[in-house]
């Protein structure tokens, strides 16, 4: 940021109710706990009370609940939702680096490509041959457009990123560091002379305002189309095999694995390092808690944990059993040493 922005001037900007002094600079935005007199910070809910009151913020995003709440930093601005706020200040403090349109010397465009208004390849780009690319498309260093793959709309590839032919990419599609898109799936037909390669000749579609985090893997399907729903999003080191269907709006945290032919219908959440089985669908807005390992289908709404994912209430209480179980085990065999202590 080249200049500060006042306590007032955030408050303005994000339509909040301004408390204590509208003359604090600030120049940075820092969690509560680390936070100095410069810093705008946030305060998001109760549990973080005790940061926000020994918190040395010269101002913080909170709600009315807080509005009052001592001690904590005198300049506060009052908003429904303290997160949306931040990512309209976020924007503000630090703007995206300016864009540069154009061919790099080394980027190869092969024959039949077609480049958009304004689009940046860097350095060693290769653009396949027949591929299409929208309009603002920024293409970094390294990366690998495979011949016929259209590009949506103000699309960004990251250093690294490899779409092989059978990819399609929607607009405004985020894609980062080393993804693969379109890679053949893992599907084999066993034999006594050896395991023969199944022909991948879908496609693997993402939709408008998709984001896939680094090192993250997309299949191609084999007759049928993998496909991503618009506005999901997918977190780092993620695989998604072939013929899967991911609704919209979804979110796959860090080492998801789903199996082939799985359906992920729109608005689902599945935290870290979850497994699906499979040829199973699971519901709309379903839950899946991380380190869940899922072999059936889930409805719909559901909240699901453990390996077999079960509901979770039904999966804690089973947890709490075999803790109990591993007590009673424990008094057990002290009886027994005590009965053969008894014998002998």
């Amino acid at each position: 940021m080249t200049a500060p922005l006042t306590a007032s001037e955030v408050a303005a900007l994000v339509g909040g109710d301004l408390v204590g002094d509208g003359t604090v600079p600030l120049r940075g935005i820092a969690p509560l706990d680390r936070a100095g007199v410069g810093d705008l910070s946030f305060l998001v809910s109760g549990r973080y009370l005790l940061q926000f009151q020994s918190s040395r913020a010269g101002a913080v995003l909170c709600r009315a609940e807080h509005r009052d709440a001592q001690p904590g930093p005198a300049t506060r601005i009052v908003v429904g939702d303290p997160q949306s706020a931040l990512l309209l200040v976020l924007a503000r403090i630090h703007p995206p680096a300016p864009r540069a349109a154009g061919v790099h010397p080394t980027a190869v465009v092969e024959r039949g490509a077609v480049l958009g208004a304004d689009v940046s390849l860097g350095p060693h780009v290769v653009v396949g041959a027949g591929a299409r690319l929208g309009d603002r498309v920024t293409v970094m260093a390294g990366a690998v457009i495979g011949a016929g793959v259209p590009v949506g709309d103000d699309t960004t590839l990251h250093p690294g990123v490899v779409l092989y032919p059978g990819a399609e990419i929607g607009a405004r599609v985020i894609l980062h560091a080393g993804v693969r898109v379109a890679v053949d799936g893992f599907g084999y037909v066993p034999g006594a002379s050896g395991h023969q390669r199944i022909p991948h000749v879908g496609r693997c579609v993402v939709g408008d305002d998709v984001e896939v985090g680094a090192n993250s893997c997309l299949d191609r399907g084999s007759v049928d189309d993998t496909v991503i729903g618009p506005g999901t999003k997918i977190d780092n080191l993620v695989h998604i095999a072939h013929n899967c269907r991911i609704g919209a709006r979804c979110l796959l945290m860090a080492q998801v694995g789903i199996a082939g032919s799985t359906r992920v219908e729109d608005d689902v959440i599945l935290a870290g390092q979850v497994g699906l089985a499979g040829h199973l669908t699971v519901g709309a807005g379903a839950r899946v808690a991380a380190q869940s390992g899922v072999m059936s289908g889930i409805p719909a709404g559901a909240k699901v944990f453990g390996c077999p994912a079960k509901p979770y209430r039904e999966a804690l209480r089973a947890i709490a059993v075999m803790y109990r179980l591993t007590r009673i085990a424990d008094q057990l065999e002290e009886v027994v040493e005590r009965d053969s202590a008894a014998d002998r």
